[in-house]
């Protein structure tokens, strides 16, 4: 009997030392699961022990056959559910490892996500203060750059500028060369036509003088002896209209330039040197 007072005394202590565990709050759907599964199988471990515990006082009331089967078969019952339990709490240490695990990586993710959007905002302000010095730096060079070409295409405007310049002043001065030369050519021209209808004036006044003499010469002739002229004055008055036709239609002889003929050459017995010996 003593025996069997200790086992009871055993199974109170291990009854006493599985405690339940508690869930902790937070924790995954699949700890949840095994943690629901641990708690159900430490009830019935403490239910079973309640059985175990009443079959073997009953074993020390009656020491019957029946009541050590009877404690015997909870034994049995007894040791399945401990083995239940030992399952169950693996399965709650897994999944609480996978859970501690899918947090730790939940974790990482979280803070690997902070800190890229950490450097995305540390990036963009660098970007921008990068892009504001390059772009300060840009339209620098780009200005120098422009100044540059600005210049030489003053230049290049100025020299095309004077060459056309230069060509049109060459231009209008040979206009008013051109123009000069028309006008005196003109002036000149006009002045030999007006000397040419002088000199027809001239001569039609002459015609008109002429004329007028030979009318009036008849008339005197007429009144001195009236009847046929004679044949001489007649001869007279045509030679010196056919004189005066010849003058006007010949031409004028070009003034000769150089030293004047010697008078003495034209003399056609004129010798040259010593005069001969008287005799």
């Amino acid at each position: 009997m003593a025996r069997v007072a200790k086992k009871k005394a055993k199974a109170k202590r291990v009854a006493k030392a599985k405690p339940a565990a508690k869930v902790s709050t937070g924790t995954s759907p699949v700890v949840a699961k095994a943690q629901k599964a641990v708690d159900s199988a430490a009830k019935a471990l403490d239910a079973q022990l309640d059985r175990v515990g009443k079959a073997r006082a009953r074993v020390q009331k009656t020491g019957s056959a029946a009541a050590k089967q009877s404690l015997a078969s909870a034994n049995a019952k007894l040791r399945e559910q401990r083995l239940k339990v030992a399952e169950a709490k693996v399965g709650l240490a897994k999944a609480s490892a996978m859970d501690s695990v899918r947090q730790a990586e939940e974790s990482v993710k979280k803070s690997v996500s902070e800190l890229a959007d950490k450097l995305s905002a540390k990036a963009d302000k660098e970007l921008a203060k990068a892009l504001k010095s390059f772009e300060s730096r840009w339209k620098k060079a780009r200005a120098k750059a422009d100044a540059k070409k600005v210049k030489a295409a003053e230049k290049k405007a100025t020299a095309k500028v004077k060459a056309a310049a230069k060509k049109a002043a060459a231009k209008a001065k040979a206009v008013e060369k051109k123009a000069a030369a028309k006008a005196k050519a003109e002036a000149k021209k006009a002045a030999k036509a007006a000397s040419k209808k002088k000199a027809v004036k001239k001569s039609a006044a002459k015609k008109t003088a002429a004329k007028t003499t030979a009318k009036k010469a008849p008339k005197k002739a007429a009144k001195k002896a009236p009847g046929r002229p004679k044949k001489s004055s007649a001869k007279k008055a045509a030679a010196k209209k056919a004189a005066t036709k010849a003058t006007k239609s010949a031409p004028k002889k070009s003034a000769r330039r150089g030293r004047p003929p010697k008078a003495a050459a034209k003399k056609a017995g004129a010798r040259r040197g010593r005069p001969p010996k008287k005799a």
